[in-house]
C-alpha cells in the first residue's frame, strides 16, 4: 500500500515562498505543455479531458457525468483555469504540478497581481481550445458535424487547475464567457476565498465547492492548506451558498482511509450549506497525485455508492443518479437535476 505517502510528502514552505511574485514560472508552463495543456495568455490555460475525445469518437454516446447529470454536451465543453499554478491548498489527490514537484518556487497562494483582462482570456482560451480540437479532424470516427460543434464550445468549466478565486476579475470572466455566447459556465472553488464568492454579482450556471473533509482535522491531512484559517473560511463559504440563485454543489473527492470517514460530519455540512446537490466522487491517481497514492488506494465505485447511501440517510438528500465510469454519485434536494443545456 502507498498510504504512507499521505504523510511522507511534507510541504516545503521555503520552496513555496522562495519567489515573491504572482507570475507563472516558465518551468511550470513547460511542465503543463508536456501534459498537453495549452497556455492562454500569462496565467490561463485550457486542456481537453478524455471525455471530449470519447464524445467526439462516439457521436455523444460516451460522455462525462456533466452531460448525464446536467445536460452539458461533453464535446462542446471548454475546460480552463484563469489561475495557473496558484492555489491555497496542496491536496493529496491534486494532479497539478506543485513547487515540491518542480523544485521551483513562486508565490502560489496570493491573488494574481499581473493579470490579463477577462476578454483576452476568453478569446485566447477559445483559440487554444480549438487548436486541441483540430487534431480530431483526422479521425475517421469523428463526424464533420460533431467536429464543427466541438470547435464552437458552449460550456466553460472554470475548474481545470488552481483556485479560480485567486483571479480578481473572476466576476467579469464569467460575464465574458456569456458575452461570447457560452450557454453555461461552471465554477469550481475550494471555498477558501469567501469574499470573492460573495462578490460574484454575475452568477455562474452552477457553483461548486470542493468540500473534501468532514472536519478540520481531516481537512488538514487531506487538503494541506497553505493559508491561515482555511477551514474557517470554508465554513463561511458554505453559509454564502444559500445566497446564490444558481444550483450549488458540494463535491466530495474521496480516498478510503483518508477522508472517506465520518459520513455524519459530511451530512451536517451539507445541511449547513443547503446546497442543491452533493457529488461524492473517487479521487483519481493521475498526474502528480501518483506520488501520493496509487491505483490500489483509489475508491471503487461500489465504495462510493455505499458512502453515498449512508450520506443520503443522514442528510435527507436523495440519490438520483450515478456514473460508474467516473466513480461518482449524484445526491439532490430536487427530484430531478436541473438540465442546464
Amino acid at each position: 500500500m502507498i498510504f504512507n505517502h499521505f504523510f511522507s510528502f511534507p510541504l516545503n514552505i521555503s520552496i513555496i515562498n522562495s519567489i515573491s511574485m504572482s507570475i507563472v514560472p516558465e518551468e511550470l508552463k513547460q511542465q503543463y505543455i508536456k501534459q498537453k495543456y495549452r497556455i492562454a495568455g500569462d496565467h490561463s490555460a485550457v486542456k481537453t479531458c478524455m471525455w471530449v475525445g470519447k464524445a467526439l469518437r462516439t457521436q455523444g454516446k460516451e460522455h462525462c457525468y456533466k452531460q448525464r447529470f446536467y445536460g452539458v454536451p461533453s464535446h462542446r465543453c471548454l475546460q480552463m483555469t484563469p489561475s495557473l499554478g496558484h492555489c491555497t491548498q496542496s491536496c493529496i489527490f491534486c494532479w497539478r504540478a506543485t513547487p515540491e514537484v518542480l523544485g521551483v518556487g513562486w508565490n502560489q497562494t496570493e491573488a494574481l497581481t499581473i493579470m490579463n483582462d477577462p476578454e483576452s482570456i476568453v478569446e485566447n482560451c477559445i483559440q487554444q481550445h480549438r487548436s486541441l480540437i483540430y487534431g480530431f479532424g483526422g479521425n475517421q470516427k469523428v463526424t464533420e458535424q460533431y467536429l464543427n460543434e466541438a470547435l464552437t464550445p458552449v460550456h466553460a468549466a472554470i475548474s481545470l487547475e488552481g483556485e479560480p478565486t485567486l483571479y480578481p476579475q473572476l466576476n467579469n470572466l464569467v460575464q465574458a464567457f456569456y458575452d461570447h455566447h457560452f450557454k453555461t459556465v461552471f465554477i469550481v472553488s475550494n471555498g477558501t476565498s469567501p469574499r470573492m464568492l460573495q462578490n460574484l454579482d454575475v452568477e455562474p450556471s452552477q457553483l461548486y465547492i470542493s468540500l473534501c473533509a468532514p472536519n478540520e482535522e481531516v481537512y488538514k491531512k487531506t487538503c494541506q492548506p497553505l493559508v491561515s484559517r482555511a477551514w474557517e473560511k470554508i465554513m463561511k463559504s458554505l453559509e454564502i451558498l444559500n445566497s446564490f440563485n444558481c444550483p450549488t454543489v458540494l463535491r466530495h473527492t474521496l480516498i478510503p482511509k483518508l477522508n472517506m470517514v465520518d459520513v455524519e460530519g459530511y451530512a451536517k455540512l451539507a445541511l449547513k450549506a443547503n446546497s442543491t446537490y452533493l457529488e461524492p466522487k473517487a479521487a483519481m491517481s493521475v498526474g502528480a497525485a501518483r506520488k501520493r497514492f496509487g491505483y490500489r488506494d483509489m475508491a471503487r465505485h461500489s465504495e462510493i455508492k455505499s458512502f453515498a447511501s449512508e450520506l443520503s440517510k443522514l442528510s435527507g438528500y436523495d440519490i438520483i443518479d450515478e456514473q460508474w465510469q467516473s466513480c461518482i454519485v449524484l445526491l439532490s434536494k430536487l427530484k430531478k437535476p436541473k438540465m442546464l443545456y
